[in-house]
């Protein structure tokens, strides 16, 4: 199955130290850019992501970083 771009820029999220997250990679996820179980059956899987510190990350909205799950750039290639 192909990712789907929810996407083309990335998404601004304040982490909490301590706290993981899990960026959703198909693409498919109502509740973007974290997973909800729609990956079933696309052969993705959840990234986990751990936050060491309290800040603003951008995850990757578009899936087609190459630094899954936070942002690199892609999206303004596509």
């Amino acid at each position: 199955m192909k990712v789907h771009v929810p996407q083309k820029s990335p998404y601004p999220v304040d982490v909490e130290a301590g706290k993981s997250y899990y960026w959703c990679a198909c693409g498919q996820s109502k509740t973007q850019p974290f997973c909800d179980c729609a990956h079933k059956d696309t052969g993705f899987a959840p990234v986990k992501y751990d936050a060491t510190e309290s800040k603003t990350v951008y995850f990757c909205g578009c899936k087609h970083s190459e630094n899954k799950p936070l942002c690199d750039g892609a999206h303004s290639t596509l």
